[in-house]
């Protein structure tokens, strides 16, 4: 891939992640019972929101500078990541669960599982880490 990539660009948005995973882990409590609490629930709901945006908004970003092409949906920015070796097919497939997770939350499709919600937001904030990794060594791959 011989197209030009903005890394200084591509490196502040990825240091988002580190502000708001630290800002959930610190919010995030070790119980549902704690997260029922309507500021608390919020608070989990919007920064798990603002992490997938920005996982979002790497990739777009890639997609575009690395000239790969519109993908032929909305949810294939993803897979067309993996296909390109970017990131791994495990985490487009979390990207996908990610986004569909933050399209819920915004758009409220039906009521929101607070249950569920808690258990996906506990289970799988470590997966905006693991994305900054694979970004991060594909990066360091790049002239």
């Amino acid at each position: 891939m011989d197209n030009k990539i903005d890394k200084k660009r591509l490196l502040s948005i990825l240091g988002q992640i580190d502000e708001y995973y630290d800002e959930l882990k610190n919010i995030l409590p070790d119980s549902f019972k704690e997260y029922q609490e309507t500021h608390v629930k919020r608070s989990c709901e919007r920064i798990t929101q603002l992490l997938v945006e920005i996982c979002i908004d790497v990739t777009n970003l890639l997609i575009k500078e690395l000239k790969l092409g519109l993908p032929d949906e909305e949810d294939n920015v993803f897979e067309k990541l993996a296909e390109d070796n970017i990131i791994s097919e495990d985490m487009a497939e979390k990207l996908i669960k990610m986004k569909s997770f933050r399209n819920i939350l915004i758009h409220r499709y039906g009521e929101i599982d607070n249950k569920l919600a808690y258990e996906n937001i506990s289970a799988n904030n470590k997966d905006f880490l693991e994305f900054k990794k694979e970004i991060l060594e594909f990066l360091k791959e790049q002239k």
